[in-house]
């Protein structure tokens, strides 16, 4: 398993949101130019990127930061964030290994799936952020999570991988910045379905013992960023989840 420290950009600054409320913004005296380098020096060779602020416009605004981040610190990056139509798709591309796909992979499947055949499964990370009902089934958010459907993941995801989909990133909403640990029970039912996905988990992590957790699990990737932020996985710890040369 491999970790993918998280940057969220908002204002240009790197911050952190509780649950996705732009209310409750944490802000962190970092930038993030040298927060993708300091990355990189450890050793990772994907970063994962929110534009905030595109997702909150509906269109990319940090595209030239998240150039500057990517050409400084000589790493991949996959980029969610404001991509509503193909004019905003191709302008992340052009900074993006990968560019990341949520509402849209529930609301209008046959534009994406016409952007799949266009532009290649591989350019994509589709991201389905859920919460666990009270039947347990984990129900899709779309709009920021501010728009709760009766749509299962599992019927959202359903076809996407006969269309060449091998990335996915899965959040448990109630876990995101958290800290409460992520829904491993989630990631080992997605795993158990969609053993051929490379599945992202995103939400939750605290320290090196979640990740230890997940990897156990056979989850192949794994989000992280607050708990990178705040310091608690050490720089060894850090790589050790960092691929290898």
């Amino acid at each position: 398993m491999h970790l993918l420290p998280a940057i969220d950009i908002r204002g240009g600054r790197c911050v952190r949101l509780l649950q996705g409320d732009f209310d409750k913004e944490t802000r962190y005296d970092v930038d993030p130019v040298e927060l993708a380098r300091s990355y990189a020096a450890l050793g990772a060779s994907w970063l994962h990127v929110v534009d905030l602020d595109g997702a909150a416009q509906g269109e990319p605004v940090n595209l030239d930061l998240i150039a500057a981040m990517r050409e400084s610190a000589g790493v991949c990056i996959q980029v969610g964030g404001g991509v509503r139509n193909r004019d905003n798709l191709e302008k992340v591309l052009c900074v993006a290994n990968r560019v990341v796909i949520g509402s849209l992979a529930v609301t209008d499947r046959s534009v994406l799936t016409a952007w799949l055949e266009e532009f290649g499964a591989d350019r994509f990370t589709l991201a389905f952020d859920v919460r666990i009902e009270a039947d347990a089934e984990p129900h899709v958010t779309t709009h920021g999570w501010q728009r709760d459907t009766a749509l299962s993941l599992w019927d959202a995801l359903a076809g996407y991988d006969s269309q060449g989909i091998r990335h996915v990133l899965c959040t448990d909403v109630g876990r995101d910045g958290a800290m409460q640990g992520p829904n491993f029970e989630l990631y080992a039912a997605c795993i158990e379905r969609w053993p051929e996905i490379e599945f992202q988990a995103s939400g939750g992590v605290r320290d090196a013992r979640d990740l230890e957790r997940l990897r156990a699990l056979g989850v192949p990737r794994a989000v992280a960023g607050k708990s990178l932020l705040e310091g608690r996985l050490s720089e060894a710890e850090i790589r050790s989840f960092l691929p290898s040369e």
